[in-house]
C-alpha cells in the first residue's frame, strides 16, 4: 500500500475503513514543531478508531511525521562561486 502521496481523505478510507453510513470526524487538529497534523476518527461497525496524519513540506499527507529539518551547509555553492569570480 502506498502511504505518500494521497488525499488525506483517500489514506482515511484506506487505514480505517469507515463504515459509508458512520462516516469519519477529524477529532482534533494542530502544528507541531514537525508541522501540521489531524487525528482522525472512523467507525468501521466494530468501534471508533483514531489515527494520526502528518502534512510534509511537500503537501502529501502521510502517516508518519516528518523528519526534522537539521542544519546544512552549502558548501558546493561557495566554492563554485568563489571559482568563477
Amino acid at each position: 500500500m502506498a502511504i505518500v502521496g494521497m488525499s488525506l481523505r483517500r489514506m482515511v478510507e484506506d487505514w480505517l475503513a469507515p463504515d459509508p453510513k458512520r462516516g469519519f470526524r477529524v477529532s482534533h487538529y494542530g502544528r507541531s514543531s514537525a508541522g501540521r497534523y489531524v487525528c482522525v476518527v472512523a467507525d468501521n461497525g466494530g468501534g471508533p478508531k483514531a489515527m494520526f496524519f502528518f502534512r510534509h513540506r511537500s503537501g502529501k499527507w502521510c502517516i508518519f511525521p516528518p523528519d526534522a529539518e537539521r542544519p546544512a551547509m552549502r558548501i558546493a555553492e561557495i566554492s563554485y562561486t568563489r571559482d568563477r569570480g
